[in-house]
Formats: C-alpha cells, sequence, structure tokens
C-alpha cells in the first residue's frame, strides 16, 4: 500500500505541487508572523539591555519605567542616592517627539540619561550628547553625524550614532542629555520618569516602587499588545488554511482512488494499510511544503519593512506541526476509504 501512495503521488505529481506550493506559502507566512511578532519582543530587549540598568525607581502608580511612566521631580534622585545599598542611582527620562522630514514626519522614543552614566547607550560613531543642544540617533533614521534635525519643536545637531536602536514597531531611538530631554518634553521643568539604580537599597521610598529589567520589557510592549494577539490570531487561521489544502487533496484523492480501494480491500488488504497509505500521502505533502515554507520565510523576512526575527525553536516545530496537520488532514480521505465496498470492485453497486 505504501508503493501504491507513492505511486499515486508521482501520477498525480502536478496536483500535489500546486498543494506543496500553496501550502507552502501558508507556512512561510506564519513563519514570517512569527518572527514579527519575536521582533516585537527582540527589540525591546535590544532597547533595554543598551541602557544598561536592571533595576529601575518607579511612581507608585506608574505601569512601567516608559511608556507607562510617571514624572516625578528629578530632586528625589538625592535622597534615593542616599540609600544604603546603593551603588549609582541615575535619572532617566522617556517620552516621545515628532522628527520633522519634509512632508513624512517620524515618531521616535527620547531617551534622556547622563553622558557617561548608565542609561546612554555605546555608540557606534560619534560620542554620547554632552549638552542640551546635542543628541545621538540610531542609524536607522538614516541621519550622519553632524547633521541638524528638527524634533519636535527644537533644532538639535547629531553628535553620535548608534547601531540598529529601535522600539515599538521599528520608531527609531533618540537619546539625549537629561537637560535636553526635559526641555524637549517637558518644557524645561525638573522632571524625570523613572530613577536607575544599581545595587540592592535597603528599603524603596513611600510612594515608589522598584521594578527589573523584565518588567521594563514588558511595559516597551505594553503598546503592542494587541498586534501581538492579532498576529497570533492569524497565525492559527493560517494553521487551519493549510489543513484544509491538504485536507481537500487528499480528500480528492480518495475520491478518485475509489475502485482502487474496493480492489484493495477485495484482495485481502487491511483497512489499516488502505489508511496508512493516505495518511503517508498527507504527511508528505505537508512535511515537503513545511521544507518550501521554511527556506521561503527565510527570502520573505529581509523584505518586510518592520524587524523579522524568526525563533530557531518556529524551525524546529514546524515539521512535527506539519505531521500532525497532515494526519488531521487525511481524516477526510480516511472517512471515505473505509466507506468503499469491496463490490465496487467487481462492478458492483
Amino acid at each position: 500500500m505504501l508503493t501504491a501512495a507513492l505511486r499515486d503521488l508521482q501520477w498525480r505529481r502536478r496536483r500535489f505541487l500546486i498543494a506543496i506550493v500553496g501550502t507552502g506559502m501558508v507556512f512561510a507566512m506564519t513563519l514570517v508572523l512569527t518572527g514579527l511578532t519575536n521582533g516585537f519582543r527582540v527589540e525591546a530587549a535590544r532597547t533595554v539591555d543598551s541602557l544598561g540598568i536592571d533595576t529601575y525607581l518607579i511612581k507608585t502608580g506608574a505601569a512601567g519605567p516608559f511608556i507607562g511612566s510617571a514624572t516625578f521631580p528629578a530632586a528625589e534622585l538625592r535622597a534615593v542616592a542616599r540609600i544604603p545599598g546603593v551603588q549609582i542611582a541615575v535619572p532617566l527620562v522617556y517620552g516621545s517627539a515628532i522628527i520633522q522630514r519634509g512632508d513624512s514626519p517620524q515618531q521616535a522614543n527620547i531617551f534622556g540619561a547622563s553622558q557617561r552614566g548608565p542609561g546612554m547607550p555605546a555608540m557606534m560613531a560619534g560620542r554620547a550628547p554632552g549638552a542640551p543642544g546635542e543628541l545621538a540617533v540610531s542609524d536607522t533614521l538614516g541621519r550622519g553625524l553632524g547633521d541638524v534635525i528638527e524634533i519636535g519643536s527644537r533644532t538639535m545637531r547629531i553628535v553620535g550614532l548608534v547601531k540598529d536602536s529601535t522600539a515599538l514597531s521599528g520608531q527609531p531611538n533618540v537619546f539625549l542629555t537629561v537637560e535636553g530631554a526635559q526641555q524637549l518634553l517637558f518644557s524645561g521643568q525638573p522632571l524625570i520618569s523613572s530613577i536607575g539604580i544599581a545595587g540592592q537599597p535597603a528599603h524603596v521610598p513611600q510612594g515608589y516602587r522598584v521594578v527589573d529589567r523584565a518588567d521594563a520589557m514588558n511595559d516597551m510592549l505594553r503598546p503592542l499588545n494587541g498586534a501581538y494577539r492579532a498576529m497570533s490570531f492569524m497565525a492559527v487561521l493560517l494553521w487551519v488554511v493549510a489543513a484544509l489544502i491538504v485536507g481537500s487533496l487528499i480528500y480528492l484523492s480518495a475520491l478518485e482512488r475509489t475502485r482502487d480501494f474496493a480492489v484493495f480491500k477485495a484482495v485481502g488488504v487491511t483497512t489499516r494499510a488502505v489508511l496508512a497509505g493516505l495518511a503517508l500521502q498527507a504527511v508528505l505533502v505537508a512535511v515537503i511544503s513545511a521544507l518550501f515554507g521554511g527556506v521561503l520565510s527565510l527570502i520573505l523576512g529581509p523584505l518586510f519593512p518592520l524587524r523579522v526575527v524568526v525563533p530557531g525553536s518556529a524551525f524546529v516545530l514546524l515539521p512535527a506541526v506539519a505531521v500532525l496537520i497532515g494526519l488531521l488532514a487525511s481524516v477526510a480521505g480516511l472517512r471515505r476509504a473505509v466507506r468503499v465496498d469491496p463490490a465496487l470492485a467487481f462492478g458492483g453497486p
């Protein structure tokens, strides 16, 4: 029966090839969607790691040090620095502003930090900003050292470039001094969004709480939760589409091979062997489609305007899921094969 199944694949190779290409494209899009959702997390992790801070002190009512931050007076920094166990305490500012680019203004994430302290990432070119009128930008912005840009209501000069620094689905990160960020975001008021801490504070001041790196990363991802759920739902729908493509192929094959199944049963071939042949066809189509989809996803990923980072686990899991889809998709054909009457082999009804 297995030989017969392989021969049937060879005889109907065009049909099976079309099904493999279609299912492979579905698998590729599933991997790309997985890479997009994973890219959000990779992007946030890179941004948070580049700041070099593992512990943040924020207001009690704030959700995090970035998107969910609540400002408070910068004067609180002195009291925090005197807490036993605190080795370093640095002020941090976060917000967003528009970079004017002719007819296509661009949203940017604004980070304010000390020039040499934690909170300022390493520069791939130039130096960290040291004055309120200076800034460092992600190289993805397409600007160079010495360029003057209009951001918010201010005009500032680029003195440093940070390699591939983006957040919130491709928005470039911009780094200023604390004073520069305060002037840009808070009209010069001495406010900060959080305090970066090194060490283990003996106690937390009343009205504040401490969050770690994981909480900070989740805070950065919070605006993308809706997009993450939508893409996950789309991935599930694509799995269903893949199962339907393979299932319809196997069902049509079973319809065309009705008399073949009757002959097999008439000569004593067990139903289990007949079913094994159909399942083999479905699994082969699904696995080959998965291999084709994996290669295609590597080609399509760089073409997307957003960061696509397909995790290695997805490539490992895809063949296993493909086998499961193949088995589930063959159910319709299996039911058809089971109901075949051996009398058909002799011209019966």
